[in-house]
């Protein structure tokens, strides 16, 4: 591991995922480069170039697709495996098969400053991102899992967890303090609803559990999805987003397809290769094998055509996947 060489980097801003995973890398990288300003983006955007013009040689780009114009890349998503084109000599890239972006970061940053009091919150981040966790893990009120479940819908809110993270704060301080507590309240109002919404619309498949979520303003993870569906299920397809929708636009985004292994049935990963879907029209499609995401494509008798997606796409996305499936 490039260890020394990555620390010895000058970064002056951190460009990571909203979710837990690229919030806790953030708040460890900040341990050692205080000073850095914090940029939330989404793997789609940063494909499609909305992040070109905050990202140069002083970015360090965590938990995201590698940029060629960054300093350090920090990943451990299996499409980012392969070392592309797009590197060079001047870009640091940090790549393992760890269970969440966050432990490269915590093995990284943990050999020249102590940040033990971060070792337990780590070990639920690994369970998290890496699906390892349980199911009555998952449904428990555990305060990582709620850390889990607020981060992600508002960048105001993820910052300001992030930065109390890097001062050392517990997580039960963050939940209990005077802006979080009231997101973590509303959070619980909106998860009743989500699973009544996904209770009503979930549809098993050939073991493929089908939620179709897009234009409700609602997300849902895949442990949400496979907690209801229960041992039904051997994964499940989340389509969510609007449609017509682009990247940056406000509380909108594309309509887009989640895949996800049912980590809670399968514990040493799924049964089959879920990027196989979620890269099949989407050259931006990818993530891991046990969970990954894509942007619904305009198909045409079955390939991508170049025009605006409508909702009769969503359909023939989900025909194909479907039929892919059935050939596991």
């Amino acid at each position: 591991m490039m260890t020394h060489h990555a620390l010895s980097l000058d970064i002056r801003r951190i460009v990571t995922d909203s979710d837990l995973d690229g919030v806790m890398t953030a708040a460890i990288l900040r341990r050692w480069w205080p000073d850095s300003e914090i940029v939330f983006g989404h793997p789609g955007a940063l494909r499609a170039g909305m992040l070109d013009d905050v990202i140069d040689r002083h970015t360090a780009v965590c938990d995201l697709p590698r940029h060629p114009q960054c300093g350090l890349s920090i990943d451990h998503h299996q499409s980012n495996a392969q070392p592309d084109a797009l590197g060079s000599s001047e870009m640091v890239v940090v790549w393992e098969s760890t269970p969440s972006a966050a432990r490269i970061a915590f093995e990284m940053v943990g050999e020249v400053v102590d940040i033990t009091d971060l070792a337990e919150l780590m070990e639920w981040v690994d369970k998290l991102d890496g699906g390892s966790i349980s199911k009555e893990e998952y449904l428990s009120d555990q305060p990582v899992v709620w850390l889990g479940r607020i981060i992600g819908g508002n960048d105001e809110i993820s910052l300001e967890i992030l930065e109390a993270l890097s001062r050392g704060d517990s997580v039960e301080a963050i939940l209990s303090s005077e802006n979080i507590a009231p997101v973590v309240a509303e959070k619980r109002e909106a998860l009743d609803r989500a699973n009544s919404i996904i209770e009503e619309r979930i549809e098993i498949i050939d073991r493929l559990a089908v939620v179709r979520l897009e234009d409700r303003g609602i997300r849902s993870n895949g442990y949400r999805i496979t907690a209801l569906a229960g041992d039904s299920c051997d994964a499940c397809m989340v389509i969510h987003g609007d449609v017509g929708a682009g990247f940056g636009e406000e509380d909108r985004y594309p309509v887009s397809a989640s895949f996800y292994t049912n980590s809670f049935l399968h514990t040493r990963g799924g049964i089959f290769d879920l990027t196989q879907l979620a890269t099949r029209f989407d050259t931006d499609g990818g993530g891991h094998a046990n969970a990954c995401g894509c942007r619904i494509q305009p198909l045409e008798n079955g390939e991508r055509v170049e025009r605006t997606v409508v909702v009769e796409d969503i359909d023939n996305n989900v025909r194909e996947w479907l039929k892919i499936w059935a050939m596991r």
